[in-house]
């Protein structure tokens, strides 16, 4: 059960979670997640309804939306949000038990973070560019491209001052498979919210399969040059070149070297138009 830590004199601290998911019938995603705090679950299937369930420790609210789209998801989510806290969150996540109270108190001893970033390794072997957090740190511009969505707490408060939504141009669904978290993080450190990187774990992901990734394809690298154009205008081209490096040993066997940079490189062109 939740123990939430003291906010003022006038009330406390709360948590939700705000997931993301499609073609649920009902709320046993709820236990399959291990959600033991408030919940908003956006489901997009072909209904539009709404369903909410409650009890002594928690509120679940599902809405259900004839529609795609994952940056649309999430920001349905995020308008309906009440909690001080949100914790962002994939379907294929299950969360340990405890993870509200470490995400509470990892807010309550870093009061200056808008943003924090938790450990969810990934339960798929073959993934091999899981995220480990070492250390408490400060994200900024070097490192913002390494977390996902699923990684990702936040005070809603600051979020909502700072009018940051997430794009419907990048995610499964929409018209450029990836980049949606990407780009929601990149807009938190423009408008200058704090976030820190905690290597607290609150869970763990399946990853068993994508929505949106196919293969490292035509399409994927055309995509991830709209991406860096979007993030990092005219270093876009640079920015293609490091990407293709670091990331050989993972698409080596797919694609060759200069055919990524030169998908890359066109899907950055087409962000100029």
């Amino acid at each position: 059960m939740l123990v939430p830590f003291l906010k003022s004199e006038v009330g406390l601290v709360t948590l939700e979670v705000l997931v993301s998911t499609m073609h649920q019938s009902d709320l046993e995603i709820v236990n399959r997640m291990n959600i033991r705090t408030d919940a908003i679950i956006i489901n997009q299937c072909d209904r539009n309804d709404y369903f909410q369930y409650e009890d002594e420790a928690k509120k679940i609210r599902m809405y259900s939306f004839d529609e795609k789209g994952v940056g649309l998801s999430r920001n349905s989510a995020l308008m309906r949000a009440t909690a001080d806290i949100c914790l962002m969150a994939d379907d294929d996540v299950v969360y340990d038990d405890g993870y509200e109270n470490v995400v509470l108190d990892a807010f309550k001893n870093n009061p200056r973070a808008d943003m924090m970033m938790f450990n969810v390794p990934t339960l798929n072997k073959d993934r091999k560019d899981d995220l480990n957090i070492q250390s408490h740190a400060r994200v900024n511009f070097t490192n913002f491209m390494r977390y996902g969505t699923y990684c990702i707490a936040f005070r809603r408060e600051s979020v909502i001052r700072a009018n940051i939504y997430f794009s419907l141009l990048f995610g499964g669904g929409a018209k450029y498979a990836c980049g949606e978290d990407t780009i929601f993080i990149a807009d938190c450190l423009k408008k200058g919210l704090k976030i820190y990187s905690n290597p607290a774990r609150i869970g763990t992901v399946k990853q068993e399969e994508s929505t949106w990734f196919k293969g490292y394809n035509e399409k994927y690298f055309f995509d991830r040059g709209v991406l860096h154009k979007n993030l990092f205008k005219r270093l876009s081209a640079l920015i293609n070149v490091q990407f293709a490096i670091r990331k050989y040993n993972l698409y080596k066997s797919d694609m060759d070297f200069w055919g990524a940079i030169r998908h890359m490189n066109r899907g950055s062109r087409e962000w100029e138009i």
